[in-house]
């Protein structure tokens, strides 16, 4: 193109790498003007309308250029990105591999060919094209892209058992014909290792890694080290990588764990490696045993206070030796855990290194406990960690008969006091800085709520939140504190402040996958989208952009890994890739987000059709769970359930499980297959990007229809009572309306037709209009009568189990209000009742044209869908009543006065007096009172929403 032109062009790239589309759009509307058949505008404009999510608009000339084949860098480029945010990754191959057939010679095409298969994880491809690279430009770096992909398309679920052989002999040919040895680097030398492994050819693996090459990297690449360790193991040289750990520790004074867990699998082979050990294998595995243990004792003495490792390999060998019957000193373990306190006991992870070796009975339970406490001091900063180290070990090995409620809140009162004495050690340090003493009110919270636990005094969780949210204040970086406070509020009934916590821990990226579970389960329960707050659902969007930046970044992390030939990078990141695309907790965010979105929005096509689409895809997926559940810490004793399992709000897991996800997503899948129009021919004809990879799971291979009828007792046991009420009454409801769904649905035919239409509107200039539909009360012919040569099918009285559902939960909800149960169990029986009203509302909404009643001579049905919403709308009105009085007494003078008289007792200091506590009683009783309001306005709006 001319340099004129290349000038009129610049403002378009300008505006396009400010992020300012909308004046993109315009300079190119312009230059098109001029220049009508110049594709470089057309793609660029396309590019603008995408990310502006003017799909359809972007759709019409994004397949006008695609289908002159274009070859030209900057047309290919602009194309590739305007295909990635349609999801179009299958065209961008095609894309790509039809300018490279009319360019053969032109290398960056082939690569460029190579990487859209990568990026689409289609492996082989991907192998394919660099096999042909490799012959064609003598690049021996093709050999290693194509070998890893035969490795990666072996490694693939859906490759044949038979093929996977075949594949790895392919990639060990590859790479051994290259011209430059595998050692050439660390990554090279992993990929040969790797396919020496997985073919079992473990002789030449060796040879490998005994040269003097071979070993130097060992020394410097981690990830080669390790597979050499793998196929140490697999060889069966457990012992003599035992010698090499033996050495590296000794000489090269190495202190990496991994070496000192070789020298103890090498110590306790001869009776590992047999069912049956015999009596010489014994006496063999006494003298290992002696000889390792003067090993790690010289290492512990030559090391010192330097290194824990030597230390903690005697105790891990004293644990080991007891399990196969060669301890003859009962009191070994304990002198050793004495010793390593003294040593090691004002570390922080002292008490995570002994946990598993003090699980001690009787005496030693007693000498022990004696130890710890006389080594108990907060006389000066250095002694602070010790100190806590001593609580948190007394506390691991306590008695069930040691946990009574009176001596749980002793124990609580002891730890704040050692806690507030403690706060001026760290008087100075920045704002920025943990307190040292941080732990102590953690403590202190545990033992509160574990006093909770056994009396079901709500007054306990008071004290909790009041040192929490004390030590919480003065220390701002603590998110261990703010991970109780979060159990804790859900707990109370104040999901405002569980949220402002969660977002004070400042959760970013990867991280919104492993710990958002901690807000968002079951958040419909606690959300108030129904009253027009959507705080917790653009919580969901914001916890959702990891996944957004995973579908568009990660692909280019595994490109970059050939690119810059890092191979060892490559499984990682596909395995990364693949755990984020099949998170559980991104599809239960989703499907939350979903729930609340019905709350929020009146039921129509547009929202029943486009989450239809997306939970199918969901439904099929075979899921990860990358959930973090030990983040929130524990330091309950080991005889007694953990911190998270005591503050369970519903009785079951709060983050709910993969069976809790099928159970709804049948649910809602259902649901939805009846308020919409979509059918599979027309989901395929109207669906813009690529549909995800099926699933080769064998459960996915059966019909959709015949899944979502399956019921499993796993299912049922992960779901709460009224989850599973809820879970029959939509089985019930949608088997009752399913006959009258498929009568009135209008043909696929009539849909396409509509589409097509609207299509051509688009491609002549004009906005489309949107086609109707019966899913928001209208239908192509205004009746819904399409099958005319056949009779409806008979109306038959609703089920009695679709009342009874609504009766039951009254009932529930007058048990709680009289019980005085914590609020989540209130909250979730109102918002299930309240769900199963939508969910009636979705699937009647079809019927409510008096056309299609009249038509159909569906009469008797519309009267059992008046009396349906009538009981509904009846126990609603009556939920939506006690809530609100509920709400009244929920904040008043009395409730914070005895939230402040309950803490009474650990109220010792200035600062934390009943000044400080009465301003949590304020906080916490406010937030209660909000929730209560929020659900009980919200039914009354949703009841007319829905009407």
């Amino acid at each position: 193109m001319s340099a004129a032109f290349d000038r009129q062009i610049r403002p378009v790239y300008d505006a396009l790498d400010s992020n300012s589309n909308k004046s993109a759009v315009v300079a190119c509307n312009k230059l098109l003007k001029k220049y009508p058949n110049i594709i470089l505008l057309k793609a660029l404009k396309a590019l603008a309308l995408v990310r502006q999510q003017k799909v359809e608009e972007s759709l019409a000339l994004c397949d006008e250029v695609f289908a002159t084949k274009p070859t030209d860098d900057a047309v290919l480029t602009a194309m590739m990105h305007v295909l990635r945010g349609l999801g179009r990754q299958t065209d961008i191959i095609t894309l790509f591999e039809n300018a490279y057939k009319q360019q053969p010679q032109n290398g960056e095409l082939a690569i460029h060919v190579f990487y859209a298969n990568v990026r689409t994880g289609n492996w082989k491809a991907a192998q394919q094209i660099a096999t042909k690279m490799a012959k064609q430009f003598q690049d021996d770096r093709f050999l290693y892209w194509s070998a890893v992909c035969s490795i990666l398309q072996a490694k693939d679920p859906s490759t044949p058992a038979t093929l996977k052989p075949v594949l790895l002999k392919l990639a060990h040919r590859m790479v051994t014909s290259s011209t430059v040895p595998s050692y050439h680097s660390a990554d090279r030398l992993y990929v040969h290792l790797l396919i020496l492994r997985d073919l079992e050819m473990y002789d030449d693996a060796l040879t490998l890694l005994d040269s003097e090459i071979g070993k130097l990297i060992c020394n410097t690449s981690l990830t080669v080290d390790e597979i050499r360790r793998d196929i140490k193991k697999l060889k069966g040289l457990v012992k003599e990588e035992g010698e090499v750990a033996q050495t590296r520790i000794l000489e090269k004074k190495d202190r990496n764990w991994l070496e000192f867990l070789s020298v103890l699998d090498a110590t306790f082979w001869d009776v590992t490696s047999v069912p049956e050990p015999t009596e010489e294998a014994r006496e063999a595995c006494k003298k290992h045993i002696t000889q390792t243990q003067n090993l790690l004792q010289q290492v512990a003495d030559l090391d010192g206070l330097k290194d824990r490792s030597g230390m903690l390999g005697l105790l891990e060998l004293e644990k080991r030796a007891r399990q196969h019957g060669f301890s003859t000193d009962a009191s070994r373990t304990l002198s050793l855990a004495e010793k390593y306190f003294m040593h090691f006991g004002d570390k922080a992870c002292a008490v995570e290194d002994l946990q598993p070796y003090i699980a001690f009975e009787g005496d030693d339970l007693a000498q022990w406990t004696s130890f710890l406490e006389t080594n108990k001091s907060f006389t000066s900063a250095s002694e602070v960690q010790r100190g806590i180290n001593v609580f948190k070990l007394v506390r691991y090995n306590l008695l069930e008969s040691e946990l009574t409620p009176e001596l749980e809140s002793t124990r609580a009162a002891e730890y704040t006091a050692a806690y507030l004495e403690c706060l001026p050690y760290g008087k100075s340090l920045p704002d920025t800085e943990l307190q040292p003493a941080d732990d102590l009110a953690i403590l202190a919270g545990h033992a509160f709520v574990s006093a909770w636990t056994q009396s079901k005094d709500e007054a306990f969780l008071h004290s909790a939140v009041s040192i929490l949210e004390y030590g919480s204040a003065r220390s701002k970086q603590s998110y261990r504190i703010r991970l109780l406070l979060i159990r804790l509020y859900h707990l109370l009934g104040a999901p405002s402040l569980a949220l402002e916590h969660y977002r004070l821990m400042n959760v970013k990226q990867v991280q919104t996958d492993t710990l958002s579970h901690l807000v968002l389960s079951r958040a419909s329960t606690y959300s108030l989208s129904a009253l027009g707050d959507i705080t917790y659902m653009s919580e969901c969007m914001e916890s959702s952009q990891i996944y957004m930046n995973n579908s568009q970044e990660t692909a280019e992390f595994i490109v970059k890994a050939f690119e810059l030939q890092k191979y060892s990078q490559v499984s990682e990141f596909i395995e990364f890739e693949d755990r984020l695309d099949n998170s559980l907790q991104r599809d239960l965010m989703k499907l939350e987000h979903v729930r609340m979105r019905m709350a929020h929005e009146p039921v129509n096509a547009d929202l029943v059709d486009m989450e239809l689409i997306e939970l199918k895809f969901i439904f099929d997926r075979v899921h990860y769970d990358n959930r973090d559940f030990d983040v929130t810490p524990n330091y309950q004793p080991r005889c007694s359930p953990s911190f998270s399992e005591q503050t369970l709000p519903f009785g079951k897991e709060l983050s709910a499980s993969a069976e809790w996800l099928s159970a709804f997503l049948k649910t809602y899948v259902k649901i939805f297959q009846q308020a919409s129009d979509l059918t599979d021919t027309v989901e395929d004809k109207l669906l813009i990007g690529d549909r995800p990879k099926p699933s080769t799971a064998p459960e996915n291979q059966v019909p959709l229809n015949d899944r979502l009828a399956k019921r499993s007792p796993e299912e049922a046991e992960k779901l709460t009572t009224e989850e599973q009420a809820f879970y029959e009454y939509t089985t019930a409801l949608s088997t009752w309306l399913g006959p009258y769904h498929d009568y009135v649905r209008p043909p696929a035919a009539v849909l396409l037709a509509e589409a097509a239409k609207a299509s051509e509107q688009l491609k002549s200039g004009h906005s489309p209009k949107p086609p109707s539909s019966p899913a928001n009360g209208s239908s192509t012919n205004g009746n819904g009568h399409y099958k005319k040569d056949e009779e409806p099918p008979a109306v038959t009285e609703p089920p009695q189990i679709l009342f009874k559902f609504f009766d039951d939960m009254k009932e529930r909800f007058q048990a709680v209000v009289t019980t005085s149960h914590l609020p989540p169990a209130l909250l979730h029986i109102a918002t299930m009742t309240q769900e199963a009203f939508i969910v009636l509302d979705a699937e009647t909404t079809r019927f409510k044209p008096a056309a299609v009643i009249k038509t159909n001579k569906f009469n008797a049905l519309s009267s059992s869908f008046k009396e349906l919403r009538t009981k509904a709308s009846e126990v609603l009105k009556e939920f939506s009543a006690q809530l609100l009085q509920l709400a009244e007494q929920a904040a008043t003078q009395e409730t914070r006065k005895s939230f402040v008289e309950s803490s009474k007792s650990i109220q010792i200091s200035s600062g934390f007096d009943h000044d400080y506590v009465l301003n949590v009683a304020k906080k916490t009783t406010d937030a209660r009172r909000d929730i209560y309001k929020g659900i009980g306005e919200g039914i009354t709006k949703v009841l007319k929403t829905h009407s």
